[in-house]
């Protein structure tokens, strides 16, 4: 008894880390892959921060990532749109506000953060996060969640 209680209690501090988390730490490298598919922001949070790592060796020209969040029903329209508007905006179009948040381009080895408030999004709504380099959308996408 002593023993399931002891196992018990070494989770809670866990537990309650996860619950107060109002950050994350995602990566993707030269494998066109994020380290995660998805992503549990809490109601709770009055901002939420990613922080990403391109973890490969590839050159942000060459094989650039990022992480940027939009409504899932936006993501194929703004992956079109990205592409238009070229790396030296990111891949990303310019002022549209379908765009909810996002990193800037890194190559390997780089690190950079966004940091946006939870209450942009909507309850009931679905929301994706992916990497708007030239086509990697396709492949490097993941659901996002808000959650009590």
């Amino acid at each position: 008894m002593r023993n399931q209680l002891l196992f018990a209690l070494a989770f809670i501090p866990t537990i309650a880390a996860a619950a107060s988390n109002c950050e994350v730490n995602v990566s993707a490298g030269d494998s066109m892959a994020f380290n995660t598919r998805s992503i549990d922001i809490p109601k709770s949070c009055k901002e939420f921060t990613v922080n990403f790592a391109h973890t490969g060796t590839a050159s942000k020209a060459g094989m650039g990532h990022n992480w940027v969040l939009a409504r899932s029903a936006d993501v194929n329209d703004l992956a079109k749109a990205g592409v238009e508007a070229g790396i030296d905006k990111n891949f990303i179009p310019p002022n549209d506000p379908r765009v909810l948040a996002y990193t800037p381009l890194v190559g390997g080895g780089e690190k950079t953060s966004v940091t946006f408030k939870p209450s942009i999004l909507k309850d009931g709504e679905s929301y994706s996060f992916y990497c708007s380099f030239a086509f990697h959308s396709f492949m490097m996408r993941g659901t996002v969640k808000l959650v009590d």
